[in-house]
């Protein structure tokens, strides 16, 4: 390892090390209030990927209230690109593998999984092992590289979008689950819940050349929304992304964001990005275009937020 990258992974162990949970409370707002029903939004931190889902799940009440007998179910991961999981380009495929296993244990009748890839479509589902893992646990991994495995449909309260091809698999769901991993993006600046949506249709050119902010904000009023939003921040690519260039790009965080409600799990995972690395919400437009078009508050303080430190 050259001089250079030595220093530069050294300083992102360290801001792996003193990320704790105090800064993770602070980040997530200053709302004290005593949680008497399930919360809007969990946060776990300290554990490995199937623990802290466990954590989450239970604290809201079950996947079972999420994810009825007999449900056909998707999971929808970022699988985006041709990187291991150690830098952090893909959702953990240990955070899949156990989802995979609730969904089922809930009673779903099958689990798919799927994204469309930036990368060769085989090469990521492979070096991800997302494919594997999900396989594993008694998921069917379908692919998402060609054009006819995708149905138009309306957008009506999009600004910028009105119509888009959407995946059949998602078409033909009864429940989906949206599991990004929170990461650095060069041109939407954060990459997680609302941005993993570019991963369910099929024209992501316009996207780029349309406004991105408003576009990706404009696909999320899809009416078919996620039942569960649920960011993996076990590792957190905090720069050079979407794709990394090397391990000084990650640092390992190990937390968990869990909630059924887009906007505001945006808003509490760049407060947990602002951890490592400052970002202005200013600058994730897509955010702030979600509250406007009414999919949620980026108030964290009139929620109720469960932190839970393992």
């Amino acid at each position: 390892m050259k001089r250079r990258e030595f220093l530069k992974t050294s300083m992102v162990a360290g801001a792996a090390l003193t990320f704790n949970f105090d800064g993770l409370q602070a980040a997530l707002s200053s709302n004290s209030m005593a949680v008497q029903t399930a919360p809007d939004l969990v946060a776990v931190m300290g554990g490995e990927p199937e623990a802290m889902l466990d954590k989450a799940l239970e604290t809201l009440g079950g996947m079972g209230k999420y994810i009825k007998r007999g449900q056909k179910v998707v999971i929808k991961p970022n699988i985006g690109w041709d990187r291991t999981p150690e830098l952090a380009g893909n959702t953990n495929p240990e955070l899949i593998k156990a989802l995979v296993k609730r969904c089922l244990d809930a009673g779903a009748s099958k689990v798919t999984v799927f994204d469309h890839t930036c990368d060769n479509w085989q090469k990521c589902y492979d070096s991800s092992g997302i494919a594997k893992a999900a396989r594993e646990a008694g998921a069917l991994v379908v692919p998402a590289n060609d054009e006819k495995y995708y149905k138009e449909v309306s957008i009506p309260k999009g600004i910028n979008i009105k119509n888009a091809k959407i995946h059949e698999a998602l078409l033909e769901a009864d429940a989906w689950l949206n599991v990004p991993i929170l990461k650095n993006h060069g041109g939407a600046k954060l990459s997680c819940a609302m941005k993993n949506y570019m991963g369910i249709v099929w024209d992501r050119r316009f996207f780029h050349s349309n406004d991105l902010q408003q576009c990706i904000a404009d696909i999320c009023t899809w009416e078919k929304k996620p039942v569960l939003n649920i960011v993996d921040a076990y590792r957190m690519m905090h720069q050079n992304g979407p794709q990394g260039k090397s391990a000084a790009d990650v640092a390992t965080i190990k937390s968990l964001l869990i909630s059924p409600n887009i906007v505001e799990i945006d808003t509490a995972a760049l407060g947990l990005f602002n951890q490592v690395k400052k970002l202005d919400m200013e600058a994730v437009g897509h955010i702030g275009k979600g509250q406007s078009l009414k999919l949620g508050s980026t108030d964290l303080s009139k929620i109720n937020i469960k932190r839970i430190k393992i």
